[in-house]
């Protein structure tokens, strides 16, 4: 039997590391393994498995057009997040030029079927606070927020790639949070922050709501997506819609929890916040998970219908405790 040839963009991050371990453990002996890296990447785990090591970088067509050649399946996991405003234009080059490369080197080598990790961020949000799902549309105020349009924009790009003949996946997790024992690279700012409140040391909490996903949910949605997804359609990947306040009460009841009863973030507070990270950002040239537009979506009474990705990709969410369990552990 021939084996599937398989690429993945991404794979030292979070998500991308969480998909290559999957599929290998799912598929030994049925798939060859190629991963896309950057040459500053820490890929020593990766030198332990059975994958091919290419080190490139996204914003490289020609390099992605001969790490593509022969390939059958790319899974798209390279992505950058962030909410500052100084990452506006990195936003752009990585999120919506990296996947018009990873589209186009696709489309050069006849590539079947691309998988591409898109985000929550870029589904409608409805002001009426009904769940959003796969068909609600990209509200005007989201493109004011920088990392919102770059993941619209890359969905754009996909679905570019499917009317020149590229079948494409795509998949919009919630907030991922979780950690995998057996992955080094299971690290997420994410989960930092949710350690940080079961500590006890964040003790202001955001008024919204969001979805929230496991990260061992997003890798099998990955899969499912591969085997079974239907090209140009895109999946809601959300295990529980919370509020933060509702988070914030499941990290306090948590066994060992330093946590105390949250402050609700007050209008005046979370500009000052914002601002400060802003300016931090700037000073260090980094991303702050504390800016002006992350507190402006944390402000946000926002959910997410889950069911296409139950009914269509048999997938099964893990319960909240479960992922929880394994941050604090």
């Amino acid at each position: 039997m021939l084996k599937s040839s398989i690429v993945i963009t991404g794979a030292t991050g979070y998500i991308g590391s969480q998909v290559v371990l999957a599929l290998l453990s799912r598929f030994s002996g049925e798939i060859n393994c190629r991963v896309i890296v950057r040459k500053s990447s820490d890929c020593s785990f990766l030198n332990r498995l059975p994958v091919e090591i290419i080190k490139a970088d996204i914003l490289d067509p020609l390099v992605l057009n001969e790490a593509f050649s022969g390939v059958d399946t790319v899974f798209h996991c390279a992505g950058l997040i962030s909410y500052t405003m100084n990452f506006r234009n990195a936003l752009y080059e990585t999120n919506v030029l990296g996947t018009r490369n990873v589209v186009n080197a696709s489309l050069f080598n006849k590539v079947r079927r691309l998988v591409m990790t898109s985000s929550i961020a870029a589904v409608g949000a409805p002001e009426d606070g009904c769940p959003a799902s796969e068909s609600t549309s990209f509200q005007e105020w989201q493109r004011r927020n920088g990392y919102m349009e770059s993941k619209h924009l890359a969905e754009l790009e996909g679905l570019r790639g499917v009317a020149e003949g590229l079948e494409v996946v795509l998949l919009n997790p919630g907030v991922v949070i979780g950690v995998d024992r057996e992955n080094p690279a299971s690290v997420s700012s994410s989960n930092k922050v949710l350690k940080l409140i079961y500590q006890g040391k964040l003790p202001f909490c955001p008024s919204g709501s969001t979805g929230f996903v496991d990260v061992r949910d997003v890798a099998d949605a990955h899969i499912a997506a591969w085997k079974k997804g239907c090209s140009g359609e895109r999946y809601v990947v959300v295990g529980h819609n919370l509020s933060f306040r509702e988070l914030f009460a499941r990290m306090g009841d948590s066994e060992g929890s330093s946590s105390r009863q949250a402050f609700m973030v007050s209008n005046g507070l979370g500009l000052l916040a914002g601002l400060g990270g802003e300016f931090w950002s700037m000073v260090s040239n980094r991303s702050s998970f504390i800016s002006l537009e992350s507190i402006s979506i944390s402000s946000r009474k926002l959910s997410f219908s889950n069911m296409r990705s139950i009914q269509e990709l048999n997938l099964r969410y893990r319960e909240l405790p479960e992922t929880l369990e394994t941050i604090i552990a």
